[in-house]
């Protein structure tokens, strides 16, 4: 699988929305919880601490959640949006390089241009 980050205006058919907001069944599993969001916001946690929140958030939607997990991992090519500014720190890319770990031939290949 072709694995893409962009920002939310990414308009492509392979896009999943994974933000806190979205309304997208499939893309909810993905997405981070409002407390961790506003944690990060907030500077209450830092990156690290963050990101091992997240990972930990994605461990469980994989353990309970493995039939859309295996249908997203089916996908030739996928683009995770959200809202976060190109460059920054953002969970898109923590989900980018977990989906990419679970197959040698899934491939992050960076982030999209949006204009």
């Amino acid at each position: 699988m072709k694995i893409w980050t962009a920002q939310y205006r990414y308009p492509g058919t392979d896009r999943l929305d994974i933000t806190v907001k979205g309304q997208h069944a499939i893309g909810k599993i993905f997405a981070p919880t409002w407390m961790l969001v506003s944690a990060w916001k907030e500077h209450r946690i830092d990156w690290v601490e963050y990101s091992d929140a997240y990972f930990k958030l994605m461990r469980m939607s994989y353990r309970t959640n493995r039939s859309i997990w295996n249908e997203v991992l089916a996908r030739p090519e996928i683009t995770l949006v959200c809202f976060c500014k190109a460059g920054d720190l953002c969970h898109r890319q923590l989900l980018a390089r977990i989906l990419e770990h679970c197959s040698e031939t899934n491939h992050y290949l960076g982030e999209r241009r949006t204009s």
